[in-house]
């Protein structure tokens, strides 16, 4: 056995340290999560445990209380539990002891990658069985305390046991580079006998001046809607059961000091890195303790380990930050490090649904193709419709045949006239479904998830297809594979249209894990088979919005309502957790699908820039003027994509909120790409000075417009003429008199140092 620390664990890096007390075998607790402590010897790590100990209150344990990163009840801890779960009503309250503890570097983004994903593995009974909690350390080199190297991302891994309950426990503990923090948990059944696992949430502290709740609600067409509000007594908890992350997600529940905004106020936050069902909460205990935690939410019986199973939990990330910029950015710095990352320039792309919806017609998609390729498209995607008997959403989901009627010659003629033009090819699926009315439903009804023997009620007039059950998954992954091969399909919008309502087996219970896990075994076998093809992840639009999905797609689609008023705050926020190249982010056409609005091509295109962009117009529509105007938007982001794509996101704070301003830092700070978005008329105007932030303090910029066609409204302000230039310091503190404009407007400005 590897001899067990003396004195604390500190992780650090990215500005941020990690303090793991792991005296005396207990499970690691954290000391401190946030602001880097530099060098620290074992005996000032010790001094900071010590100082960490609660003093005894009345009419509490006789011992000081111990929150370890798997809350343990058998310490004296009253707030939720990290494993609860039992074995036929024994073996409720484990108490862990660890036996081997190792703390090793991450060597590069590959290996970091290695351990990273969620668990594919699962097997039809609802077990994870990666990474089993019963083996040895798992990780090479001692166990170590004092500082660890500051800089590299580095693994502690912590095994433990309870020979009475029959249960061992792997708890892995990483620091990534970018200070970026996540941790799991596994616990495996060592002994005869069944043990039903119901929940296992891991828990990090946060500090007592961390007073305020920012987390997001939303619904359909209008995803990531932020809301605060006081953490008082109690558990603030948010509840995904909808089978897969929800539009209403909590996507990133952060703890601040109180008015945290995104230039400054501490803040830490936590992501559950899992598209199925899925807890998040903040915790403030009578006593004075404050956690924020996660995990997987377990439905009835979906977690039985027999004798030798395990289970694995989905990673827990935490994000510290001095403001929510930094906080983001921690995420973002973290995901462009994976070796998956896109790293090649965001192709322009169109998609076709709002043009032709389920009207297929070659005649107009080619010509739709053409006008695309005019105007600089470099990605044609055909959305649902293609495939047998799909002329509307009652029919033919999950008959993955191209439509004989519709295409008699198959989807070459369009896909080699779109690739002639210099365009990839892309092509809607949604394989995690089917219609009633289909062959597959007609052939096998047994393949549909329900409770019971009934099936569920319908959504979006489809149902649930169960990807646990072997034969259907080998079924979809044939159909798939043909299709895709047979034309070389470049990219697939990756569809799931409804909510996982009463998702079991038949005969065996509820099966939301296994589904979850199958659909990630999915994706990842596509890759695997097309190594070049890239996935969307669209969920209803934004309802599988997380660092799960995206272990195995490329970009996400943000929303359905591409309503530039109401992105908006959906692309805002969505940043909070992927950064901009990964979200979807469309012009539409005038008068909005989704609200019926109508709004300039200037406010559409320039709330679309920043994001990887897209078109959802039928051409055919637009006219002369618009083309020109189109054109145009799309050359300045071909030119300024790499900057929104690899720059620091910056939003600035601003005192009205009827103007937004937001944008992309060059790393290096020579260049910069902000945005004024006015959403609203403001109460005086104009509305003052506007601010940039993120720029370095004594380089000297340049601020020019960066506009295409006509922008209604558009007063330029006066510094606009001549040469001027300002120093970075000058931007942040003073700032520019925003131009006039009217309501829904964009004004991107140019930032380069001279």
């Amino acid at each position: 056995m590897t001899q067990l620390p003396t004195a604390p664990v500190h992780l650090t890096a990215g500005g941020v340290s990690l303090v793991l007390d792991c005296s005396d075998g207990r499970l690691p607790a954290v000391v401190h999560w946030g602001a880097a402590l530099g060098e620290q010897s074992d005996a000032e790590l010790r001094a900071l445990a010590a100082a960490d100990v609660l003093p005894l209150q009345p009419s509490t344990p006789d011992v000081a209380v111990r929150l370890s990163v798997l809350p343990e009840p058998h310490t004296g801890w009253t707030g939720r539990p990290g494993l609860t779960g039992h074995r036929d009503g024994h073996d409720w309250s484990p108490a862990f002891t660890v036996t081997d503890l190792t703390v090793t570097d991450i060597p590069s983004a590959t290996s970091e990658q290695a351990a990273s994903g969620p668990d594919t593995s699962g097997s039809a009974s609802g077990t994870a069985t990666s990474g089993a909690a019963t083996s040895g350390a798992a990780t090479s080199g001692a166990a170590t305390s004092g500082t660890a190297a500051s800089g590299a991302a580095q693994r502690l891994v912590a095994l433990a046991e309870d020979r009475v309950a029959g249960l061992a426990l792997r708890i892995e503990v990483e620091m990534l580079v970018s200070g970026l923090v996540r941790l799991r948990a596994a616990v495996t059944n060592r002994a005869p006998g069944t043990y039903t696992v119901d929940d296992l949430t891991v828990a990090l502290p946060v500090p007592g001046r961390a007073r305020e709740v920012l987390d997001f609600a939303g619904r359909w067409g209008k995803e990531r809607t932020p809301q605060r509000h006081e953490l008082v007594v109690g558990t603030h908890q948010r509840e995904g059961r909808r089978g897969r992350t929800g539009p209403d997600a909590a996507t990133v529940l952060s703890v601040g000091t109180p008015g945290f905004g995104f230039a400054s106020g501490e803040v830490w936050g936590v992501h559950v890195g899992w598209s199925g069902n899925h807890r998040h909460h903040a915790e403030r205990l009578a006593d004075g303790h404050q956690v924020i935690g996660g995990g997987e939410l377990l439905l009835p019986g979906e977690v039985r380990l027999a004798e030798g199973d395990t289970h694995t939990g989905p990673w827990v990330y935490g994000a510290h930050g001095d403001g929510l910029d930094a906080q983001a950015r921690r995420f973002h710095d973290w995901l462009r490090q994976r070796p998956q990352h896109p790293v090649r320039p965001r192709p322009m792309t169109i998609n076709v649904w709002e043009a032709v919806y389920f009207d297929h017609d070659l005649e107009r998609l080619t010509d739709l193709a053409d006008r695309a390729a005019r105007i600089g498209v470099e990605r044609f995607v055909l959305d649902d419709g293609w495939f047998r008997g799909r002329r509307d959403d009652r029919a033919g989901l999950g008959d993955w045949f191209v439509d004989e009627d519709v295409w008699p010659d198959g989807l070459a003629p369009l896909v080699d006239h779109v690739r002639a033009l210099g365009m990839e090819f892309g092509l809607w699926f949604e394989p995690e479904m089917v219609n009633e009315d289909s062959d597959l439903a007609r052939e096998h009804p047994e393949w549909i998830m329900q409770a019971d023997g009934r099936l569920p009620v319908r959504a979006r007039n489809q149902q649930v297809l169960d990807l646990a059950i072997p034969a259907a998954y080998e079924h979809v992954l044939a159909r798939l594979t043909a299709v895709i091969g047979e034309v070389g399909v470049d990219y697939v919008k990756w569809d799931h249209n409804r909510d996982l309502v009463e998702a079991g087996t038949r005969g065996a219970g509820a099966a939301v894990h296994e589904q979850t896990l199958a659909a990630y075994r999915l994706m990842a076998a596509l890759k695997e088979r097309f190594p070049a093809l890239e996935i969307e992840s669209c969920s209803s639009g934004g309802s599988r919005v997380d660092l799960g999905v995206v272990e195995h797609t490329d970009r996400v689609w943000t929303s359905d309502c591409i309503d530039p008023l109401e992105r908006q705050q959906m692309n805002r926020w969505t940043m909070q957790l992927l950064p901009p190249e990964m979200l979807g982010s469309h012009i539409a056409s005038g008068t909005n699908h989704t609200t019926g609005r109508w709004h300039t091509l200037a406010f559409r295109a320039g709330t679309a820039l920043f994001g990887h962009l897209g078109i959802e117009w039928d051409l055919a529509t637009a006219t002369e003027a618009e083309e020109r105007e189109l054109t145009e938007w799309i050359a300045h982001y071909k030119a300024h994509r790499d900057l929104l794509h690899h720059g620091d996101l910056v939003r600035v704070d601003q005192a009205d909120p009827t103007q937004l301003v937001y944008g992309s830092v060059a790393p290096d700070r020579r260049e910069a790409l902000f945005f004024l978005a006015v959403i609203g008329r403001s109460e005086v105007s104009p509305r003052g000075r506007t601010t940039l932030r993120g720029l370095d303090p004594d380089t000297r910029y340049r601020v020019d417009p960066l506009v295409a066609g006509d922008v209604p409204g558009l007063e330029p302000a006066p510094w606009w003429s001549g040469d001027r230039v300002f120093s970075g310091r000058a931007l942040e503190v003073v700032g520019v008199q925003a131009p006039m404009t009217f309501p829904e407007t964009v004004v991107p400005f140019r930032v380069v140092a001279v």
